[in-house]
Parts: structure tokens; C-alpha cells; sequence
């Protein structure tokens, strides 16, 4: 058995009281003195919400919550919230999920408060919750800690279960680290890159309160039931005394008579703010941004809405461009829109539709690098679907000379066509023949170079010498 050796304290209370550090050791004589030792049962210590805490360094409690020493209330509390949303027990059911948001609900309790959180800076190598310590090298918190009050009075809600992480997080920080806003953009502002004006939901300071959580003009007062310590002793059925978190200024220290009737008290309110920020040139569709308002963080999707003009290729640009028959053939320039401003391109003769021209540097702005892409014309020769009667003559005179691959020509007849060559090369051979060249003649006259006329003079000149002879005799 063990054995006490005043006040006939009962031993096992006593030595309960030692082994889970719940009180104080100045609350029991000094000379006590335990000659054996006895197994009590952690069960009924569970059933008491007694918490045995393991000594931590001086560090541990601000690499539990991931924060600097230098930490802000508010990067505390944010911290705290983070962590309890991924190890909190309504979320995550495994063992060392649990004994993780015992760990960072004892940071938070420790560092939330200011009265503690000086204690565990300057008097970190053994300082405890109920004032500094004297010595063994180690901080060591004596409270109790209750995850469920500490999370309600950080956030004013219970563990039961019921707690909305998301609405919590987009009333009481703005948008959520999981939230992202979407904007809409024309193809033209994304590649030229554009300003835009968004209305979003930020956490600052309460503009009436200025953060300090009380209404001007008053202040906040000291406790009167914990005096300012944020801890209260309680003594338990059989003797039993253990601290815990002060209800009535819920372990802060002080009390507030008047609190902020904008933001209730919480020194902090959600604003709606309207922000311009800059798109930058050469977004993509689906391209996730972050940009800072203040001292909250925004992240931003854009969907981008198709071109009918253009085809994206990374930085590069396709557009089709028509061109008429005549330029195709002979050759122009044409007119090809880009995405700054449009360009005239040279055309050379000969051009098969399908041709592809690429214009260097006139693509869109690389985002991560320096330069522009290229811009790929895509050339299409336009064939009219109606012609004139001047037109389809036209065209039917160049089919005459040019001759198809293979197939025929609608309209045009390639026999025919020979047929009335033919002819034309008989007429000309016709009237070559019938042609004649004029002479002067010895006798005064004129001969032709022609067979046939040179035998009719000939003829009429027989007649005439025998009409004499026959008028002689």
C-alpha cells in the first residue's frame, strides 16, 4: 500500500494527482513520501477529463501549428483552423488523426493566449500554464485541454458534428483556400492580354471597431473570476483540483462588456471589395492565376471563349485567308487579319489553295518566356458559284487552251472545237491562194501572177489579129 504521511490525504488521489500533473505540486505536502506504488486505471482518469501532456521543447508548439515565433494572432488562428479542418475528429476518424488535434489544440491554447504565450517564450525551459516554473529544462503544460471548448471558443462552434467547414471559411476568411473564382474572356482579351474589375469577399480589420472587438470608447476589462489569468482552478468529488479554461472570459483574460455590434466582438469582418487586376497576355483557357488583395490571397480560372477567326496551337496562330482565281494565277497581295492588327501578305503567282505562309513573331506573347509565336495563314482559292455570260465566255476560251488532266470541261465540246479549228486553217490556206500580186506589164498594162488570167489574154489576143486578116482581104 501506499502510505502519506499528513493529513491523511487518501494515497491513491494523491498519487493520481502526481502522475497526470493535473494540479500543482504545491497543493500537496512536502512531505509526502510513497513507499510503493500501485497501478491506477487511465480509464477512470479519461472519465474525469484528466490529460496527461508530454513535455514539449520550446519550438514544438510553433512547428505543431507551422507557424514563425513571430506569428500574428490572426496567422495563429488561421493556422489552427487549417489544421483543425484536415485532423479534426468530425473529419478524419484514425488514431493519429486524433492525437494530432490534441497536439495543435494545445499549441493554440498556449499560443492564442498572450499572458501563456509570454510565459512560454521567456520562461519556455520550464514554465507551465499556472505561472513559470523552477527548473527540469522543459515547458510543461498543466491544464487540461479540452479540444471542444478551445475549438468553440476560437471559432464559436462545438465538435458535434454539425460544423459547415466551407461556409465557415467563406464567411469568416473570405473565399476558402479551396475556392476559386471563375471569369469569362473573349479570345481577343486573352492573347492581347486586358484590365478587369471583380467585386470579391476579404477579411480586414472591422471598420468600426478598428480589430479592437469592443464598441469606441470602451475597453476591455480584466476578469474578475480568473483575474486576468484565463485559468480556474476546480476541485473535483473527493479532492480532486484541476485547472481549466475560464468560462466566463473563455480563457483570454478579459471581459468584454461592450462588444462591436458590426462584427459582434470578433474584431474582424468580411468586406466586399471591388479589385482590378491585369490578365495577362497570352492566357490560356483553364489557366489558374493568384493574385493578393491585401492580406488575402484570390485564385482565379478563366475560360476563354473560342475565335471565330483564329486556331490557338500553344503560342501559335492559324487563320484561313481566301483569294480569288486571278490572284491565285497571277499572283496579288491580300489582306490577312492578325491579332494585334492586320498585315497585307504578298501572293506569288501560282498559288494552290491549301498553301501554307507562316508570318514570324505575330503569334501570341509567351507567358513564361520572352518573345511572341507565329502566326500560319492557310491560303483557300475561292471558285465563284455563278458567271456572268462575259465570264463563262472568258473561261471557255482558256479552256480551249488549256487542257485538262483528265475528264472534260462542262460546256465545252472537244471535237467540235477541232472541227472549227480545221476549218479556220482551210479558209486561211483558201484566201493565201486567191491572193495575187500585182506587175506592170512591158506593153503599158497590168498582169497578174495568176495562170489562169494570163491564158484568157492570151485568148483575147488571138481574136484580134484574125477579126484584121479577114477585113484586109
Amino acid at each position: 500500500m501506499i502510505t502519506l504521511s499528513k493529513n491523511g490525504l487518501p494515497s491513491k488521489r494523491c498519487a493520481a494527482l502526481i502522475l497526470n500533473h493535473v494540479a500543482s505540486l504545491s497543493i500537496c505536502p512536502s512531505n509526502i513520501q510513497i513507499t510503493r506504488f500501485t497501478p491506477i486505471s487511465t480509464r477512470s482518469l479519461v472519465k474525469r477529463n484528466f490529460h496527461s501532456s508530454r513535455p514539449l521543447s520550446k519550438e514544438d508548439y510553433y512547428k505543431t501549428l507551422g507557424i514563425k515565433k513571430d506569428a500574428t494572432a490572426k496567422e495563429i488562428k488561421k493556422a489552427y483552423f487549417q489544421l483543425a479542418k484536415k485532423y479534426h475528429p468530425d473529419v478524419n476518424k484514425t488514431k493519429e488523426a486524433q492525437e494530432k488535434f490534441q497536439e495543435i489544440s494545445e499549441a493554440y491554447e498556449v499560443l492564442s493566449d498572450e499572458n501563456k504565450r509570454q510565459e512560454y517564450d521567456t520562461f519556455g525551459s520550464g514554465a507551465g500554464a499556472g505561472g513559470p516554473g523552477r527548473g527540469g529544462g522543459q515547458w510543461q503544460y498543466k491544464g487540461n485541454v479540452d479540444v471542444n471548448e478551445i475549438f468553440r471558443r476560437a471559432f464559436g462552434f462545438g465538435g458535434d458534428g454539425t460544423f459547415n467547414w466551407d461556409s465557415f471559411a467563406d464567411s469568416q476568411f473570405g473565399h476558402s483556400h479551396a475556392q476559386e473564382m471563375v471569369m469569362d474572356l473573349s479570345f481577343e482579351e486573352a492573347v492581347r492580354g486586358t484590365q478587369k474589375n471583380i467585386f470579391v469577399n476579404v477579411v480586414e480589420d472591422c471598420p468600426r471597431c478598428r480589430g479592437t472587438q469592443v464598441e469606441p470608447g470602451f475597453k476591455k476589462v480584466s476578469c474578475p473570476y480568473c483575474n486576468g489569468t484565463g485559468m480556474i482552478t476546480q476541485r473535483l468529488q473527493g479532492g480532486f483540483f484541476y485547472q481549466a479554461s475560464c468560462n466566463r472570459c473563455g480563457g483570454s483574460g478579459h471581459y468584454n462588456k461592450n462588444p462591436c455590434q458590426e462584427c459582434e466582438g470578433h474584431g474582424q469582418s468580411v468586406q466586399r471589395r471591388q479589385v482590378s487586376f491585369n490578365v495577362p497576355a497570352g492566357t490560356n483557357d483553364k489557366d489558374r492565376v493568384r493574385f493578393q488583395v491585401g492580406k488575402n490571397q484570390i485564385y482565379m480560372m478563366f475560360n476563354v471563349a473560342p475565335s471565330l477567326k483564329f486556331r490557338r496551337d500553344k503560342d501559335d496562330i492559324h487563320c484561313d485567308v481566301e483569294i480569288s482565281i486571278a490572284q491565285a494565277v497571277l499572283g496579288g497581295t491580300v489582306k490577312v487579319p492578325g491579332i494585334m492588327e492586320d498585315t497585307y501578305v504578298h501572293v506569288p503567282p501560282g498559288t494552290s489553295s491549301h498553301t501554307k505562309m507562316r508570318l514570324t513573331g505575330k503569334g501570341v506573347k509567351r507567358l513564361h518566356s520572352a518573345g511572341y509565336g507565329d502566326q500560319y495563314i492557310h491560303i483557300k482559292v475561292a471558285v465563284p458559284s455563278y458567271l456572268s455570260a462575259e465570264q463563262r465566255a472568258l473561261m471557255l476560251a482558256w479552256a480551249a487552251t488549256d487542257k485538262p488532266k483528265s475528264g472534260t470541261v462542262k460546256g465545252f465540246d472537244e471535237s467540235s472545237a477541232k472541227t472549227s479549228a480545221q476549218s479556220k486553217n482551210q479558209e486561211g490556206s483558201k484566201s493565201g491562194t486567191n491572193t495575187t500580186t500585182d506587175r506592170e506589164s512591158p506593153r503599158g498594162g497590168h498582169v497578174h501572177d495568176s495562170k489562169g488570167e494570163a491564158k484568157q489574154e492570151d485568148t483575147e489576143s488571138s481574136k484580134e489579129r484574125k477579126s484584121k486578116q479577114s477585113a484586109s482581104s
